[in-house]
Formats: structure tokens, C-alpha cells, sequence
């Protein structure tokens, strides 16, 4: 019997050097699927941390925090982009506040989050891999106000670090449009009620964001720069007002005394020199030139005399 190619023991007959390498670390698109079954998993970690006396609020900021710890890199940023009503919108927010992000997602009556990816591409560089997913779907199972699901479409663009974690640098997820699907059964059910199916064919998100979320976000717009206030109140344990001193003195110190430049040397220019002829010749002709010039001045200084003597 002899070896093919899906065979365990077969041996490429081009030898070793022709044979697929196999991966040491996941595909970038399994890390989103492992996220997603994390976020599926996050009302059973809740609920043991409620068996371990833990207050819902401690549990809840517990499982968000490991959840990104686990997923995202300490300086990560996630950024997303979106038109409204009012204009075109974009909030950046940092790794501190991504948790927080995410629990807002369910805060607002979601009880399912997952996202799906079709025909991304990879690019991998020295230290990162960059995915762009140009059909991406944002899928949330809403409960309330009413049994909906929504699917959020757009172009999501992953940077993950090329190491053994693989946790995201930069998330950006640009909205394009999204759709509201309610099933068939609950419209039959209210069939003979106008109100209820007036309510029903309302929107409960924007551009497939609950106003939880919209909330927060347009709040990180001021808590993102109050970070370095947090950060020393944690770190030096200062009163607020103490925190906000430091950091003003700090910032002026570095208005008024900014960084000196490193010193230029000036350029000295160098005079060519000129042709020993050429320079005779100049100095000649000048020196004809300033004799006929004083012969003028002479002439012209005898002339203006003797018309000033009478006769």
C-alpha cells in the first residue's frame, strides 16, 4: 500500500523543506471566536461569582476586567465610527474604559453579543498582524423592550500582536447600516392590537447601538483626558484637588520651559577667489574709473567758481 499525501507517515518526495509549517500560534479570526464564546459564557461565570458571596455590581466589573485583560493589550484603543440624526461620529476610548464599553452592551437590554467575519485579510508585520474585515456583523440579541434582533454591518480593522497572547492593539469598527428583525410569531400575537404593533415597528437602537452605550460614550469624551487624574489618584493617593494641582503645574512647567533645541554651528560662507587677471584688470579699470571720475568732480568744482566771480 503506498503513502499519499494524507497519510501521517508520508514523505514528501521534494523533501523536508517543501512540507506546510505548521502554525505555534491561532489564527487572528479564531481570537473573535474565542471572544465571542467568552462573551456567551458571561452569565454562568456571573452567577458563580454570586454562589462565592460576591455583590452583582463587584462580580460584574471582575468579569469584564479579566475579560479584557484577556482579550485586549494594556495600551489598546477601541474606537468606533458612526452617522447620526446630527452628523457623522467617532469616540476613541482607552484599555481602562473598554470594559465598561462592553457592559454597557448588556446594560441595555442585550442579552446575546457576537460577531461574525467574512472574507477578511490578513497582513502580518514585525511585531503585529492587521485584519480587515470589510463585511463584519455585529449581532445583539436584545430582550427588552421587546424580543429583537439586531444586526449591526460595517468594516472592522483588528490589530493583534504577533506573540503567543494575541491580544488586540487598535479595534475600529466603522457602522454603515444596520437591521432591526422581529420574529414573525410576536407579530401575530399583537396582530389585533394597533398600539402594540406601532410600538413593534418603532427602533430600539441607533445604528445599532442601545442609548446605553451612546450614553457612555459621549461621557468618555470627558473621563478619557480625566486618565492621568485617576491614575495619580491611585497611584499617590491624593485628594482630587491635589491630583488636579499637580497635573496643571506640570503641564505649565512644560508650556513655559519646552525642550531646547540642540545648538546649530552657523555657516560661514567661502569667497571664491578670482583669476589674478581678472583682478588686475578690475583694480585697473577701477583706478581709470575713479581718475576720469575726479577729473568730472574738478572740472565741474571749476566751473561753478568762475561762474560765481563777477568780472
Amino acid at each position: 500500500m503506498s503513502s499519499t499525501p494524507h497519510d501521517p507517515f508520508y514523505s514528501s518526495p521534494f523533501g523536508p523543506f517543501y512540507r506546510r509549517h505548521t502554525p505555534y500560534m491561532v489564527q487572528p479570526e479564531y481570537r473573535i471566536y474565542e471572544m465571542n464564546k467568552r462573551l456567551q459564557s458571561r452569565t454562568e461565570t456571573a452567577d458563580v461569582h454570586l454562589s462565592l458571596n460576591l455583590a452583582k455590581h463587584d462580580s460584574d466589573n471582575l468579569w469584564w476586567d479579566a475579560f479584557a485583560t484577556e482579550f485586549f493589550e494594556d495600551d489598546a484603543t477601541l474606537t468606533l465610527s458612526f452617522c447620526l440624526e446630527d452628523g457623522p461620529k467617532r469616540y476613541t476610548i482607552g484599555r481602562t474604559l473598554i470594559p465598561r464599553y462592553f457592559s454597557t452592551v448588556f446594560e441595555g437590554g442585550v442579552t446575546d453579543l457576537y460577531y461574525i467575519l467574512k472574507h477578511s485579510k490578513e497582513s502580518y508585520h514585525n511585531s503585529s498582524i492587521t485584519v480587515d474585515c470589510d463585511q463584519c456583523t455585529m449581532v445583539t440579541q436584545h430582550g427588552k423592550p421587546m424580543f429583537t434582533k439586531v444586526c449591526t454591518e460595517g468594516r472592522l480593522i483588528l490589530e493583534f500582536t504577533f506573540d503567543d497572547l494575541m491580544r488586540i492593539k487598535t479595534w475600529h469598527f466603522t457602522i454603515r447600516q444596520y437591521r432591526e428583525l422581529v420574529p414573525r410569531s410576536i407579530l401575530a400575537m399583537h396582530a389585533q392590537d394597533p398600539q402594540v404593533l406601532e410600538q413593534l415597528s418603532k427602533n430600539i437602537t441607533r445604528m445599532g447601538l442601545t442609548n446605553f452605550t451612546l450614553n457612555y460614550l459621549r461621557l468618555c469624551v470627558i473621563l478619557e483626558p480625566m486618565q492621568e487624574l485617576m491614575s495619580r489618584h491611585k497611584t499617590y493617593n491624593l485628594s482630587p484637588r491635589d491630583c488636579l494641582k499637580t497635573c496643571l503645574f506640570q503641564k505649565w512647567q512644560r508650556m513655559v520651559a519646552p525642550p531646547a533645541e540642540p545648538t546649530r554651528q552657523p555657516t560661514t560662507k567661502r569667497r571664491k577667489r578670482k583669476n589674478s587677471t581678472s583682478s588686475t584688470s578690475n583694480s585697473s579699470a577701477g583706478n581709470n574709473a575713479n581718475s576720469t571720475n575726479s577729473k568730472k568732480k574738478t572740472a565741474a568744482a571749476n566751473l561753478s567758481l568762475s561762474s560765481q566771480v563777477s568780472i
